[in-house]
């Protein structure tokens, strides 16, 4: 599906930096990346020349300075003009998801990531995704149990199984809290939280989930895409959406886009689905064997697309997407986009006034989108005046602590 809206002109606001202190940038710099290397310290057998290395960077991170990433990773010569303006300079000073990024291809860097051929590449993170999986299972079986009745084969797609499929994209968006950047020490303790079924609306601050029920209630045999955030029970609750869409024909093809190299701890890549439809296979419980089977033979057919491009380990906007991503997904008829750094990609990482207008903002888009988003930085759009001043009473921490979602529709 081409987009035809006509796009908007729209002022940028200033971007969100690493250094502004008693911000959720200033505070990755400061905890959260520390925790993050720290653990991948403890979860690698690295040398000791590259352990150096990243003790260093951990170290430092607030008097770091800009310098060239010198590796043989097939997006070498893209990071060069990334770098340009800011080589030299502190990268506490560089605008937030630009330094995060750097500082994920930095790690991999470090860590001779590309130095080995693909096949014995050392994911740095692979320990992390698989343990965050396997600790996930109980939380699975519970799901699928629940999920074995739904009508998936409904021709008339009645109020049934409208009411599964907001049940689905409801679990699809809680799944997100699964985040082993956000809350690196946290996230065993979350997968309980996803299914409390108070969770489903009275934490949502924005939900378009009847316009979207709607919308697919039409489809047959369309073409549905998913830009995809974590692995671990996020991208297995990505996979339940994914098989009740294709269980019922409103989808024919469902292609996920993946990250072509390890980034953000626990994003997922095509070898961590391969992994996790093994995984699922070869459970003991019939109802997650059998997703996990079925699955596989949707992939086997064409059914289900796996692919990456290095666009989604880059440190640019959707705005900025290559013309032939563009293009690609001009070709779906909606596209899922999971998670916070995909949200601040999609509106930019800006500090925008909380009232601005997503649509506006989006209309650059080149299909149908849907946001699933567990709200963990401070970018945020399309809120009223009372809800933000609701929310900022309610709870003063509701923009970073992960406990508020939203789900927004743009067609």
């Amino acid at each position: 599906m081409t987009n035809n809206k006509q796009q908007t002109t729209i002022n940028i606001p200033a971007p969100l930096l690493s250094s502004e202190e008693n911000s959720f940038a200033y505070y990755t710099f400061t905890s959260r990346l520390p925790i993050i290397i720290e653990q991948v310290i403890a979860a690698n057998n690295f040398s000791p020349a590259i352990l150096e290395k990243l003790n260093k960077l951990k170290a430092g991170l607030l008097v770091e300075l800009v310098h060239p990433i010198d590796d043989q990773g097939p997006d070498i010569i893209d990071w060069k003009d990334y770098l340009q303006p800011f080589l030299g300079k502190p990268l506490i000073e560089l605008p937030f998801y630009f330094a995060e990024v750097y500082l994920y291809r930095r790690l991999l860097a470090i860590t001779e990531y590309f130095a080995s051929p693909t096949a014995e590449a050392i994911d740095p993170f692979e320990s992390q995704k698989r343990h965050s999986l396997a600790k996930a299972i109980t939380s699975i079986r519970q799901v699928s149990i629940k999920l074995e009745n739904f009508p998936t084969l409904s021709a008339e797609r009645n109020e049934q199984w409208q009411l599964a499929l907001r049940h689905l994209l409801y679990l699809n968006l809680w799944g997100n809290r699964m985040d082993l950047s956000f809350a690196p020490k946290e996230v065993g303790k979350l997968e309980q939280q996803v299914l409390d079924p108070k969770l489903k609306q009275s934490q949502i601050i924005l939900d378009d989930t009847g316009l979207i029920v709607d919308k697919i209630s039409s489809f047959h045999h369309n073409r549905i895409d998913f830009i995809v955030d974590n692995s671990g029970f996020e991208l297995v609750s990505d996979l339940f959406v994914i098989d009740f869409l294709l269980a019922s024909n409103a989808a024919e093809v469902v292609c996920l886009h993946l990250k072509s190299h390890p980034i953000f701890v626990s994003d997922a890549m095509i070898k961590d689905v391969h992994y996790t439809l093994d995984f699922l296979a070869n459970d003991k419980d019939a109802t997650v064997k059998a997703l996990g089977m079925r699955l596989q033979k949707y992939l086997a057919s064409g059914r289900l697309i796996l692919t990456d491009h290095l666009f989604w380990t880059a440190p640019l906007f959707f705005r900025d997407m290559p013309e032939a991503l563009q293009q690609e997904l001009s070709q779906s008829d909606l596209v899922f986009i999971k998670g916070d750094a995909n949200y601040r990609r999609l509106v930019g990482d800006y500090h925008w006034p909380q009232n601005s207008d997503f649509q506006n903002i989006v209309s650059y888009f080149p299909s149908a989108l849907t946001v699933l988003r567990t709200i963990k930085s401070e970018v945020m759009v399309e809120l009223q005046q009372h809800q933000i001043d609701d929310l900022n009473h309610r709870d003063s921490h509701w923009l970073t602590n992960g406990k508020w979602g939203l789900i927004q529709f743009r067609w």
